[in-house]
């Protein structure tokens, strides 16, 4: 067997094996979720059922612990909408529906209407993941808008503009495009947000990336090319809906400036960019521990052995004191780039 450490590649491979969703999980979110799907469809007769989110972008993180879907209720069209009816009934038949049809199989459900703006919560009382508390789903209750710009969601008492069915076209047209690699890279960036104090929320994840990850690429300048452009994009301001349907900008993640957020993904990228110079200046030790740094999860990225990393920097360090010429000629030097695309208005 070689001994030869792992390239800086393989181990965002083998990371993202460690996060990535299990075929069990979503085998029972899909379950779940076509439950639901068939108890919305049977309370409002010629209405369409949309996935969302991220089992259905395909790019759910393990444990799994929620699932998004939707219902576009033909009946209501042209009774309810801005400047008519609001959600509310509508809301209260689909959560009235989802209790009748799933109550037998789950006995703690719960389905909640009462203080939710958007959507119908339901908890299942029953993780699809061991250890996990709960399971819960997101059920939107939308009406085709009438100028045909995606639809009108809830935002209790009234409504609001958004269009997730264009959403989960634009991200697995990405997929497709990218060979995977958008799928891959986004679910590294989500874990990176999740152990990074959560700068962001996934949405604005994805509708970055959707303006920079749009051929095949490598793990490593797929993330190195999405922390450069979402920091560039997000310090001219915050990020307009892709499918330019709704009505404000993605919000930042909870008690995020957008200052602060451009500061950490500025200095995520600085990091991931030494990682790849150590790399190349054959420091594969350093690199790898700078690498695991970023992610800040010795559970999906364990650092190296540190008496190894430590005779490594001595070497590199003397290598320095006796004038050996670097192979980098400074961070992000030789960085492979990917088509870039803004959706920037």
């Amino acid at each position: 067997m070689s001994d030869k450490p792992p390239t800086l590649e393989q181990l965002l491979t083998q990371a993202r094996s460690r996060i990535q969703i299990t075929e069990e999980e979503i085998k029972e979110a899909r379950r779940r979720r076509e439950l639901i799907a068939r108890a919305l469809r049977k309370a409002f007769p010629g209405s369409r059922v949309y996935f969302n989110g991220s089992l259905a972008h395909g790019d759910a993180l393990t444990p799994l612990t929620d699932i998004d879907l939707g219902i576009v209720i033909a009946e209501a069209k042209d009774t309810h909408g801005p400047g008519t009816k609001g959600p509310r009934d509508l809301m209260d038949r689909a959560a009235d529906a989802i209790r009748d049809a799933l109550g037998e199989e789950f006995p703690k459900l719960t389905v909640t209407v009462e203080g939710c703006t958007r959507a119908v919560l339901v908890r299942f009382g029953d993780p699809v993941h061991a250890g996990e508390k709960d399971f819960t789903a997101d059920v939107i209750c939308a009406i085709d808008s009438a100028d045909a710009l995606g639809l009108f969601i809830p935002k209790a008492p009234g409504w609001s503009r958004s269009d997730p069915e264009t959403h989960t076209r634009m991200v697995r047209q990405a997929i497709e495009d990218t060979r995977v690699a958008f799928a891959h890279i986004v679910r590294l960036l989500k874990h990176w947000n999740r152990s990074n104090g959560m700068p962001l929320v996934s949405w604005n994840i994805k509708a970055l990336a959707l303006g920079c990850i749009t051929a095949p690429t490598t793990q490593l300048a797929g993330l190195s090319e999405w922390f450069t452009h979402a920091a560039d994009e997000l310090d001219k301001g915050l990020t307009e809906d892709p499918a330019r349907v709704a009505e404000k900008p993605i919000k930042l993640g909870k008690d995020w400036t957008r200052t602060q957020v451009v500061t950490a993904l500025r200095d995520a990228g600085k990091r991931l960019d030494e990682a790849a110079r150590l790399e190349r200046d054959l420091y594969p030790l350093l690199a790898h521990d700078e690498l695991a740094k970023l992610f800040d999860d010795e559970e999906m990225l364990p650092r190296p052995d540190q008496d190894a990393v430590r005779a490594e920097e001595a070497r590199r360090i003397q290598r320095s004191r006796n004038g050996a010429p670097a192979t980098g000629t400074g961070a992000g030097a030789g960085r492979p780039r990917v088509p870039v695309r803004s959706w920037a208005p």
